[in-house]
């Protein structure tokens, strides 16, 4: 299925771009969520029409998210759960808290934008949090697991 980006997304294309996806991808995800058209010749037209108010939006949501980064660089959170001995925590620490610790820090962060890679974090210590704000920008957090 060969589709017209509305947007730029990760591993696929630029805004604007003609590619080909698979059929359920571009009918259950890129078109509900407005970032993609079928690539018909009345959409191809509208698509033209609609351009520069597209890559304005573009760069406003750019810019906001460059803002956004600068305020969450280097940025640590401090953490508190209850371990054992040696420093392994009873339960584990995972997206969701960390966006739990940001909010309650003021800032605003959703779940869905925390990335760790490795998974939930299972020990006490110092680690690297990335903040995926926007398919260019990615912030990076420092957070820090204390013992109760």
């Amino acid at each position: 299925m060969e589709v017209i980006l509305l947007e730029k997304i990760n591993k696929l294309g630029a805004l604007g771009d003609k590619v080909n996806v698979k059929s359920g991808y571009g009918r259950n995800f890129l078109f509900p969520q407005g970032k993609a058209l079928p690539a018909t010749k009345k959409n191809l037209e509208e698509f033209e029409k609609r351009r520069a108010e597209l890559e304005k939006k573009a760069t406003d949501e750019l810019t906001l998210a460059n803002a956004r980064a600068d305020e969450l660089n280097e940025l640590e959170i401090v953490i508190t759960r209850r371990a054992g001995d040696e420093g392994r925590m009873f339960g584990s620490v995972s997206n969701n808290d960390v966006a739990d610790a940001l909010n309650n820090a003021g800032i605003r962060v959703a779940k869905k934008e925390i990335r760790m890679p490795e998974g939930a974090i299972r020990q006490l210590g110092e680690y690297d949090v990335n903040v995926h704000l926007h398919p260019e920008v990615d912030a990076h957090i420092k957070v820090i697991i204390q013992a109760e």
